[in-house]
């Protein structure tokens, strides 16, 4: 094992949903142990804003537009990261999220109203724009023997939050898929191809942020209040926590691990509220 295992220089990672809260974080600490990164989203001059930023900063990048339920983007995306760099060694799938219209809210939106086409957009983000993700940067690493993929899933997952019914089912399919293809690539093709998730507690996001905190007052809604008393640490979590877990499971660090979804949550998925 080399000196520093956390260190990522000389990787090449892509990043979907790379300029969103969490995703731009998460490309700055990848661009920090090292690697070069390739943040993709939707709208070209949000990537490439993020890759100045962090090439300003003496970090190596190149900011991309594809969107993540358009496989033919991905592809020429991928042609263009193989162009620059020849390769990639990790793929992290950040893209994901949740839209109203999915979202049962009492007074307004009861389960029985919920619209397919919101149900079916919010399940495809966020699982099927994973696996297509997965197929198309995945493809290099099982040419090059090597490589390394995580997921991003939710307490959503495993706990029946309220309210979000077809993002708690697409962070569940997440889950399975993490474990799936990590014994896929495992056997199939090399055993130093590694597969794992990391489950984000609750931050605060464009998305939710006005779900928790009273855009008013500033204080907490009665559902940030649940959030918060069911946390041991007491609070919401700022996207830096995810940083230190991120750099474990990119890096050699974690060798030996494959095929696990880790809680980066204050401890909310380990407290009954009792």
């Amino acid at each position: 094992m080399p000196n520093n295992p956390f260190d990522l220089t000389g990787k090449v990672a892509v990043i979907t949903g790379g300029t969103g809260v969490l995703g731009s974080a998460m490309t700055k600490a990848l661009a920090g142990a090292g690697a070069t990164v390739v943040p993709l989203a939707r709208t070209e001059a949000n990537a490439k804003a993020l890759a100045d930023e962090i090439t300003a900063t003496g970090g190596m990048a190149l900011g991309i537009a594809a969107d993540v339920l358009d496989k033919a983007a991905l592809e020429i995306a991928r042609e263009a990261v193989i162009g620059a760099y020849g390769k990639v060694d990790i793929l992290l799938n950040g893209a994901g999220g949740n839209r109203p219209e999915a979202t049962a809210v009492p007074g307004q939106r009861t389960f029985f109203d919920l619209p397919e086409e919101a149900l079916q957009w919010v399940f495809n983000l966020n699982f099927t724009g994973s696996i297509m993700a997965a197929q198309v940067f995945g493809k290099p690493m099982t040419e090059q023997g090597s490589g390394v993929i995580l997921n991003i899933s939710s307490m959503a997952a495993d706990r029946s939050l309220t309210r979000v019914l077809a993002y708690g089912g697409a962070k569940a399919a997440i889950n399975n898929f993490t474990h799936w293809l990590a014994v896929y690539m495992a056997k199939e093709h090399s055993p130093n191809i590694r597969v794992n998730a990391i489950a984000p507690g609750f931050y605060l996001g464009e998305q939710n942020r006005f779900l928790l905190i009273d855009e008013k007052t500033g204080s907490l809604t009665p559902r940030g209040q649940l959030i918060i008393d069911h946390t041991p640490m007491a609070r919401f979590g700022v996207p830096d926590d995810l940083s230190g877990t991120l750099l474990w499971l990119a890096s050699d660090a974690s060798r030996f691990v494959t095929g696990i979804v880790v809680p980066v949550d204050g401890g909310f998925s380990a407290y009954s509220g009792v």
